[in-house]
């Protein structure tokens, strides 16, 4: 028997019953699912020292069990010292198992550690269904050695969802263990 992600088996049991009653589904696929989750992470002083790139990647990579790429800028500014194609930051996109295995991850014991936790903030959602979370330090994750940091910084976590509305994804988030803040 293959091996499945306790919030995926979660999902399938009991977070599709209750959206469906919640909204009044008509049909399992209506129901809003978690399609991916984008982590990435901006490295500002990349363009002097290469390494931090380097360093970024491995550090997303540690913290996701995916291998990370290095993402390059899009254009020339010249205030920042950018040139187009310069490496400059670093993101992992996960699906299916991993995606699980990495929510679960950060829901138990990732979020906890954040100092003065009261529960992530519910107005990041963009307006289509999608929820980005800004993370300020990476030494939250008990994968990083903290010995070993070069200098902390943060990153941004986006879920990508497959609801139409906001008041959807949001509840579709909160049925998987998101701890939002109550207002």
């Amino acid at each position: 028997m293959a091996y499945i992600p306790r919030l995926k088996e979660e999902y399938k049991s009991r977070v599709i019953a209750a959206l469906k009653e919640e909204y009044g589904y008509k049909n399992v696929m209506q129901v809003p699912k978690l399609e991916k989750i984008v982590v990435s992470r901006g490295v500002g002083a990349a363009v002097s020292d290469k390494k931090l790139v380097d360093y970024a990647v491995d550090e997303l990579t540690k913290i996701t069990g995916q291998k990370a790429v290095s993402t390059i800028s899009k254009k020339d500014v010249a205030s920042f010292k950018l040139r187009k194609g310069m490496p400059i930051g670093a993101k992992v996109t996960l699906r299916g198992e991993r995606m699980y295995e990495f929510l679960d991850r950060l829901i138990t014991s990732s979020l906890p550690r954040v100092r003065d936790f009261g529960g992530i903030k519910a107005t990041g959602f963009d307006g289509r269904g999608n929820y980005n979370l800004g993370v300020l330090e990476q030494i939250i994750f008990p994968e990083i050695d903290i010995d070993k940091v070069n200098k902390i910084s943060g990153m941004d976590i986006t879920f990508v969802t497959s609801a139409k509305t906001d008041k959807e994804a949001k509840s579709l988030l909160t049925e998987l263990g998101l701890p939002f803040k109550k207002n």
